[in-house]
């Protein structure tokens, strides 16, 4: 199988200091500084969806629950500080788009994300970040409701456990997307021919 680099965009869904300071995610940010070079290098398009809040995350509501609160409670992602600001190893190239406005768990939610890449003609869309299990998936559930080709970029996305990273990759990954390791796309990316994937690596990404 061969993908049209013209018609493909790289979706890169939070790699912020917030997330990417912790332990088990620097292989997986090896894995995609390498897939993002190769794919900006072939033609493809590279989209970063960052989350940010205000100082009072009033966003949300007062009073959030699950992962939101998780945020809240840790003062992550406010809008302005380090821990927003997208990782140095990543950051927006001057072709590269941003995309504003993500408040919630889908990058498609709450932005213009969808209008952006049917706009530059794309179709197939390649996700990565964090975390594997929820800002992830919700965004590829969502793409493949929307009509895009899904990749998912296994060694290119963490959570916190090794349990929920191979029951999400395992187990829901496959039911909305094409899960495969860089090295896989990138093959396919550049109409290679590829047996198998690349090494995993350590830490909670697969």
């Amino acid at each position: 199988m061969s993908i049209d680099a013209t018609k493909t965009a790289v979706v890169l869904i939070e790699y912020q200091n917030d997330f990417t300071s912790d332990g088990g995610t620097l292989h997986m940010l090896e894995n995609t500084k390498e897939t993002v070079a190769k794919a900006r290098e072939l033609g493809a398009t590279i989209v970063h969806a960052p989350i940010s809040f205000t100082e009072d995350y009033h966003e949300l509501s007062s009073e959030p629950y699950g992962i939101l609160k998780g945020v809240v409670d840790s003062k992550s992602f406010r809008q302005g500080t380090w821990g927003a600001e997208i990782v140095d190893d990543l950051k927006p190239a001057q072709a590269d788009i941003v995309v504003e406005g993500k408040r919630g768990l889908d990058a498609f939610a709450s932005t213009n994300l969808d209008f952006i890449l049917r706009s530059r003609g794309i179709t197939t869309i390649a996700l990565g970040g964090f975390l594997t299990n929820c800002c992830v998936e919700s965004t590829m559930r969502t793409a493949y409701e929307k009509g895009y080709n899904v990749f998912t970029l296994k060694d290119c996305t963490a959570t916190v456990s090794e349990d929920e990273q191979r029951s999400a990759v395992e187990k829901n990954y496959p039911m909305f997307s094409r899960p495969v390791n860089h090295g896989e796309f990138l093959a396919e990316l550049g109409g290679e021919k590829t047996a198998a994937g690349t090494a995993t690596g350590r830490g909670y990404s697969n």
